[in-house]
């Protein structure tokens, strides 16, 4: 099976990573998404993050709403010891299921800054990743920078519709007491 592997906070869930899932797997030609919850992001502040776990229990309850997403939820990276580096997570998932085939998916922002990643020349060469976009990043600008690098690195940019709304406008939107309902998942 061809797995796409989509990580991050979700904090909280929203009805963009919906859209992201569903063209993964309507589109994209994937048969399964691992959405793996996060414990950190090493690229943002640890003390705003609410617990991995209380994120994870808000994500299941997300999903179970939508029976029909080809989505498995996986808490994976809470149960690494730190550091929970990508391509850790990753070679873990290869290694429970030698058959199926990894990719990951990131937003055309982590694309800018994929050098910094740890190993990533190994996920670049051995997972791959699918790209989608987001507004104020050029991408194709960044895969021809990463490609320079090496020219073997495996970097799909996806043509999916631009996804409008963030975690972080929804949390902002909530703390200014307004109605955010519509855009959780």
């Amino acid at each position: 099976m061809k797995i796409a592997v989509y990580s991050g906070s979700f904090n909280p869930l929203h009805v963009g990573h919906m859209a992201i899932i569903r063209f993964l797997t309507e589109k994209a030609g994937f048969d399964q998404v691992y959405l793996v919850v996060t414990p950190q992001n090493p690229f943002k502040d640890a003390h705003s993050l609410p617990a991995g776990q209380d994120r994870f229990d808000a994500a299941a309850k997300a999903v179970s709403r939508h029976p029909g997403l080809k989505v498995t939820l996986q808490d994976i990276e809470l149960k690494m010891l730190p550091p929970q580096y990508t391509i850790r997570t990753l070679d873990a998932f290869r290694e429970r299921e030698p058959g199926n085939e990894f990719t990951l998916v990131i937003g055309a922002d982590n694309l800018a800054n994929f050098m910094g990643w740890r190993f990533h020349e190994r996920i670049l060469l051995e997972y791959g990743v699918v790209v989608f976009p987001r507004k104020g990043y050029h991408r194709g600008h960044d895969k021809a920078r990463l490609l320079k690098e090496n020219p073997h690195y495996r970097i799909t940019l996806l043509k999916a519709p631009l996804v409008n709304i963030s975690s972080t406008e929804i949390r902002m939107g909530l703390e200014e007491g307004r109605d955010m309902s519509k855009w959780l998942m």
